[in-house]
């Protein structure tokens, strides 16, 4: 038996733009059979998903999308060096309940906070004021990301659309920006606190990491191979192989990894909300 499923959504308890409510109603009118609603570092709109899925009569498998960081040792790295990239886990079918990963999540909630007040300050010094306080009152659960702040700058007139604000050399893109340290778990902490939650941990949208060679280069997909083969050595259970940003050609390469290392594979649309454009 097939399923339709999409095992990467974001609701406005991050930066999504609807409701987990309304995101189950959509699915369910779009004839879905299984989700996940995966908000970024945070686990606030579970429940309120679960009992939508249990009245409309659609699976929602328990979600979260981690930001971590990753040391390994690149292809042809000399002795002793290694290479820092940021990664994206996303989490599934753990318990909502589990101590650890809750305090580890308000931890994360802290340090956001702490960075938000940098990334504002640094905004308004290159000519984008923002309202931080009037957007945490806006946010679900106080989340303000950077899809947040770029909607309001669209709002404000600042730019276009939601993706100008990351433009080389642009907004989020600009050095000042780049320079406020953002907070990460290592991603074998965020594999282990999933694992011992009882969830199973998924490496997502993998052909979109940087810092690992020319994207799509003999060098990018060599790196991959060493960056999966370490973190299913962490206890990593799946890669997003289909995913929006990535080509056929990719997600095949990615199938293939997977297959090499006895790892799921699975789909995500990576959804926001129609103002994500």
């Amino acid at each position: 038996m097939s399923y339709v499923v999409d095992y990467h959504i974001h609701s406005h308890y991050s930066d999504g733009t609807m409701s987990p409510v309304e995101l189950v109603k959509k699915y369910k009118e779009d004839e879905y059979d299984i989700i996940s609603i995966t908000d970024h570092d945070g686990i606030d709109g579970l429940k309120e998903a679960a009992i939508a899925g249990e009245s409309l009569d659609i699976k929602v498998v328990p979600g979260v999308e981690l930001s971590t960081e990753h040391l390994f040792a690149p292809v042809n790295a000399a002795e002793g060096e290694t290479l820092a990239v940021e990664l994206h886990i996303l989490g599934y079918d753990f318990d909502v309940e589990n101590p650890a990963l809750l305090e580890k999540l308000a931890e994360l909630k802290r340090f956001r906070k702490e960075r938000n007040a940098k990334l504002v300050e640094v905004l308004a010094e290159m000519g984008y004021p923002v309202d931080l306080e009037a957007l945490e009152k806006q946010s679900k659960g106080g989340y303000v990301g950077k899809p947040n702040i770029a909607r309001e700058l669209v709002r404000g007139g600042y730019i276009e659309k939601v993706s100008d604000a990351w433009e080389p050399g642009k907004i989020f893109e600009s050095d000042k920006v780049k320079a406020i340290r953002k907070e990460k778990l290592s991603s074998a902490e965020a594999i282990r606190l999933l694992t011992e939650a009882g969830g199973k941990a998924v490496l997502a949208h993998p052909a979109k990491i940087r810092g690992m060679g020319e994207r799509g280069s003999d060098e990018f997909w060599k790196n991959m191979d060493i960056l999966i083969r370490d973190l299913k050595k962490a206890g990593l259970k799946g890669v997003e192989c289909y995913h929006p940003n990535h080509s056929e050609e990719e997600a095949w390469k990615l199938f293939q990894i997977a297959a090499k290392y006895h790892l799921h594979v699975t789909e995500g649309s990576d959804f926001h909300g129609k103002e994500n454009e």
